[in-house]
């Protein structure tokens, strides 16, 4: 049912969009500003249908549990959660998700139809948030002092580290008192357990290069092979991602060409039956990945060559290997991003257009 109150408050509707990883009290702050200037707010979840990760450990139902645990139930009913998928190499439609999503609820939701709505963006002035109010000049906007400073990434790295220590001490100032009761419950599930090994893992990963003079930037290449509609991936066999779907592909050797790579690390992670030369002759294109966030272990630049084989009823045998427990050929209409590793289902969306 629509929401609509006799005060006149500046706003009709507010925009909050963040990932909230996970939602702390410099998030209810700004959650509380809004409800003062608007009479309804829309909080849009980022990262949402991605799988759990050291960057985003909570799935969106949690993430949404956590935020509406911490407000009261009579500004619940003005309140509506929707997910937000990244799209990360194309801006324009991430912007245009976010438009739409809008939309949406405020056709569901504003109560009075005869009157166009007011919309504006509320944030942080300092942060992401504030990146966020510039990409929407056709919404008012709203700046939110950052509540003592707080930053989800060093307290989600605290309690992946400390665990249930740090949600019954530091934690308290930090999070809302029923986001520290969700965690403590999630601390002792084997999700916590999965997530708190990749961390461990990638904090062992980077140790090994604390004595580079500089931070190092890694240069790898992905294989994105199409064939009758189909893409090729493999099962990841060891962290980071165990278990998750890749593209093949892997880091660039001292003496090779990035397409030598490509080839190399195609046939070793998918034994794929199609002789060198053919899959050399089906190169459709190449491009580079460069999200600063796309990999765990630290900067990793990626080179994707997209490889379209010509269209045939059977598709050509692969098989796993050491690195790859399974390889199969997955259909682009099945592919579910809450089960692929980093960024490789929007290499695959940016690459074939999907």
């Amino acid at each position: 049912m629509p929401v609509h109150h006799a005060t006149h408050k500046p706003f009709d509707f507010l925009v909050f969009i963040g990932r909230f990883q996970p939602f702390h009290l410099g998030h209810l702050a700004v959650i509380e500003a809004g409800l003062v200037q608007a009479e309804q707010i829309i909080i849009l979840c980022g990262s949402a249908h991605q799988p759990r990760s050291v960057r985003n450990p909570w799935t969106i139902a949690e993430r949404e549990a956590m935020i509406r645990g911490a407000v009261q139930d009579l500004d619940n009913a003005r309140i509506h959660i929707a997910p937000l998928m990244d799209i990360i190499y194309n801006e324009e439609s991430w912007v245009r998700n976010v438009q739409v999503t809008i939309n949406g609820m405020v056709t569901a939701h504003h109560g009075v139809p005869h009157r166009q709505p007011k919309l504006g963006l509320i944030g942080h002035s300092k942060d992401q948030s504030s990146y966020y109010l510039n990409l929407f000049p056709q919404w008012g906007a709203v700046e939110v002092e950052n509540f003592k400073g707080l930053s989800a990434t060093p307290i989600r790295e605290a309690i992946f580290a400390e665990g249930n220590k740090y949600v019954l001490g530091e934690a308290e100032g930090v999070l809302p008192a029923n986001v520290q009761r969700e965690l403590l419950a999630f601390c002792e599930t084997g999700a916590f357990a999965e997530v708190k090994g990749e961390q461990d893992f990638v904090a062992k990963y980077k140790r090994a290069w604390e004595a580079a003079p500089y931070k190092p930037t890694f240069v790898t290449v992905d294989a994105v092979v199409v064939q009758s509609g189909h893409v090729l991936m493999v099962e990841r066999k060891a962290r980071p991602g165990k278990g998750l779907l890749a593209l093949p592909g892997g880091f660039v050797g001292s003496g090779e060409k990035l397409v030598d790579a490509c080839l190399r690390e195609l046939r070793e992670k998918a034994r794929l039956k199609v002789p060198t030369p053919v899959l050399k002759g089906s190169i459709k294109g190449r491009e580079v990945f460069d999200d600063p966030h796309r990999s765990g272990r630290g900067r990793t630049i990626t080179h994707a060559f997209y490889i379209e084989l010509e269209p045939n009823r059977e598709l050509p045998k692969v098989k796993g290997s050491d690195a790859a427990r399974h390889t199969m050929w997955v259909p682009l209409a099945d592919l579910d991003p809450t089960q692929i590793f980093e960024d490789h289902y929007f290499i695959i969306q940016e690459m074939t257009g999907m």
